[in-house]
C-alpha cells in the first residue's frame, strides 16, 4: 500500500498538517517539559532512518535517511540543550 508515492506523499502532508497544528495550539509553558517527549521521538526517527539509511536499496532512500538522521541528531542535541539550560535555572546560586 505504501510503495504507491501518492499515499505515501498523502500520509507525509497530513502527518505534516497534524503535527503543526498540535504543535501550534501547545501554551509556551508546556514546550520545556514537552522537549523530553520531542527527544523520544527524536531517538525514535533516528532509529528508523538508520535503518533506512543502512538499507542501501536504493540511492534516495539511503539520502533521504541520512537526511533525517542529521536533523533527528539536531533535534536530539537542541533539546538536550535547552532542558539543561532550563534546569539551570532552578539550581541555587553559590552566595
Amino acid at each position: 500500500m505504501l510503495d504507491d508515492p501518492v499515499v505515501a506523499l498523502t500520509i507525509l502532508v497530513l502527518a505534516l498538517f497534524v503535527g503543526f497544528e498540535v504543535i501550534a495550539k501547545v501554551p509556551p509553558l508546556l514546550h520545556t517539559p514537552l522537549m523530553s517527549g520531542s527527544n523520544a521521538i527524536s531517538g525514535i526517527t533516528i532509529v528508523g532512518a538508520l535503518l533506512a539509511a543502512g538499507r542501501e536499496e536504493q540511492t534516495l532512500s539511503t539520502a533521504l535517511g541520512f537526511i533525517a538522521i542529521v536533523f533527528a541528531s539536531i533535534n536530539v542535541v537542541g533539546g538536550f540543550l535547552v532542558t539543561n539550560r532550563m534546569l539551570g535555572m532552578f539550581k541555587k546560586k553559590k552566595s
